[in-house]
């Protein structure tokens, strides 16, 4: 299997720190990465600094992670002196909530704005007794799916481990779920489906989703996060080895030549190589199938043919299949399938032995329903960066005088 292959990205499409007042920011810091931090910034003296830093960082992850503290001073396990040298240099953060809609099927959206001021969205899709947020990993999107409004976006950035981990603890603010609650919970489930490809910012991803997971923190099993790709083949492999979360792939055609045409990643990795990639994930069991999304375009890939085609290309794989009605945005060039189109291609695919739930749309009257997120924010050039910071360095020193 050739190399991953990332898209080159400037600096300002990389990662930035979540603090924007210069302190450092604790959120999407390993524990070894905080009593680093600890150490750095002089707070923890001693005969033993390495093992008070340990000891610390332990601390501070219970009470970021498991009790959602967003002060320093919440945190009593802590002296009060440690307490005021943190605050004074260490941050805890989130992303600010610069919009929150709520649907009237109870689905809610947030547009996330970021220290550096660009945006992203999320979602939390409740149910009776749970619910899963759908979060991003960029700001924008590295491809150019063409049914997907997000698509119609550039990339801007890709999202630091802080930001990814910050959507998760905004939803637990909003959903009063601190401490963590062992059960019972309405975020119960995660889905890395938001905006962006998650595979083209693996390593931020990774390691956002590790504390995710943490069982001494927000504590969200690997069973419960699945992770969506439009078939970055080359890092299909390294996810399931390293994560072992569920995978799910936006698949959406049965053939290379409408595939190229709808997911345009297809040229670089064609259906043959996506599916062989995905027979050999980690893991794969009739117990813990693949989920393959396949939004219903009218004319383009719902006919009958498509579904036994669809059929022949996932055999011995352990699959199941979401047919999802495509949800229509402003300037879309593609319409639904009609409701009979999406019954007769699920009846096929489900005599098949397959399961092939046709999703429920949500939230399409806040604009949160799948392939609808996109934020205002564009990539701007050097230019105008440069410009921007010449403006804010001359109100800085008129200000100084």
């Amino acid at each position: 299997m050739a190399a991953a292959i990332v898209p080159d990205v400037s600096a300002r499409e990389r990662a930035v720190p979540a603090a924007a007042d210069g302190r450092v920011e604790l959120v999407g810091l390993t524990r070894a990465e905080i009593a680093a931090a600890l150490l750095a910034a002089g707070v923890v003296p001693g005969g033993a600094p390495e093992k008070a830093a340990k000891m610390r960082a332990n601390q501070l992850w219970h009470w970021i992670y498991y009790r959602g503290a967003r002060d320093f001073a919440a945190m009593t396990t802590l002296s009060k002196e440690m307490r005021e040298a943190l605050a004074e240099r260490f941050a805890v953060g989130r992303p600010a909530a610069a919009r929150d809609l709520q649907s009237s099927d109870g689905t809610r959206k947030w547009l996330l704005k970021f220290a550096d001021g660009e945006e992203a969205e999320c979602v939390h899709i409740p149910e009776e007794d749970r619910g899963a947020l759908c979060v991003s990993s960029q700001v924008g999107c590295t491809l150019t799916c063409r049914f997907c409004h997000t698509g119609t976006m550039k990339l801007v950035r890709n999202l630091s481990a802080g930001e990814i981990v910050g959507q998760v603890m905004l939803a637990r603010d909003h959903l009063n779920e601190w401490p963590s609650p062992p059960e019972g919970r309405m975020l119960s489930n995660i889905v890395m489906m938001g905006m962006g490809e998650p595979l083209y910012n693996f390593d931020n991803v990774a390691k956002a989703l590790k504390i995710v997971m943490d069982n001494e923190g927000i504590a969200i099993s690997r069973r419960r996060i699945t992770l969506s790709t439009a078939g970055v083949v080359p890092m299909i492999g390294r996810c399931g080895a390293e994560l072992g979360v569920n995978l799910a792939i936006s698949l959406h055609a049965v053939r290379d030549d409408i595939r190229d045409q709808i997911v345009p990643l297809n040229r670089k990795y064609p259906i043959k190589d996506l599916l062989a990639a995905c027979a050999a994930y980690p893991g794969l069991s009739n117990a813990r199938r693949i989920t393959f999304e396949y939004v219903m375009l009218k004319g383009v890939n719902d006919s009958p043919a498509d579904a036994k085609e669809l059929v022949r290309l996932l055999k011995g794989i352990p699959a199941k299949v979401n047919l999802i009605p495509f949800n229509p945005w402003p300037g879309a060039p593609y319409e639904c399938s009609s409701d009979e189109a999406i019954r007769k291609f699920s009846d096929i695919v489900f005599n098949a032995g397959y399961s092939s739930p046709v999703r429920t749309p949500r939230g399409r009257d806040i604009m949160a329903a799948c392939g609808q997120l996109k934020s205002a924010s564009v990539k701007r050039s050097k230019a105008d960066i440069l410009r921007e910071q010449a403006a804010k360095d001359a109100a800085a020193a008129a200000a100084a005088v």
